[in-house]
C-alpha cells in the first residue's frame, strides 16, 4: 500500500453545500461529493459543523448524526451507501 494513503492524516474538515473537504497533514486538500455521505447530506448545516477528528487524524466523526468518514475512504473513493430499507422509507415519505 502506498505511504501517501497510509500516512495521510486529516487536520481539518469542512462540509460545504456540495462537498466534504479535508485538509491533510502533508498539505494536500482533498474533497469528495457531499452525496457520498447520505447522513451528512441529510444533516442540518449546524450538525455538519459539529465533528471530532478521530484516530490521530485517520477519520472524522459527527456525533449527532453518527457518521464516520476515513481519510482512506476519501482517498480510495469509497462512498457510504444508503441502506436499501432507508431508500424505500424515503421514497414513501
Amino acid at each position: 500500500m502506498s505511504t501517501a494513503v497510509t500516512d495521510a492524516r486529516i487536520v481539518g474538515i469542512e462540509v460545504t453545500k456540495n462537498s466534504i473537504v479535508a485538509d491533510l497533514s502533508d498539505g494536500r486538500v482533498i474533497s469528495v461529493p457531499l452525496a457520498w455521505s447520505w447522513r451528512l447530506s441529510d444533516a442540518k448545516p449546524a450538525q455538519r459543523k459539529r465533528f471530532e477528528i478521530i484516530g490521530n487524524g485517520e477519520g472524522v466523526h459527527w456525533p449527532e448524526i453518527d457518521e464516520d468518514i476515513s481519510v482512506r475512504g476519501m482517498l480510495h473513493g469509497i462512498p457510504a451507501r444508503r441502506p436499501k430499507s432507508m431508500k424505500t422509507k424515503r421514497k414513501g415519505a
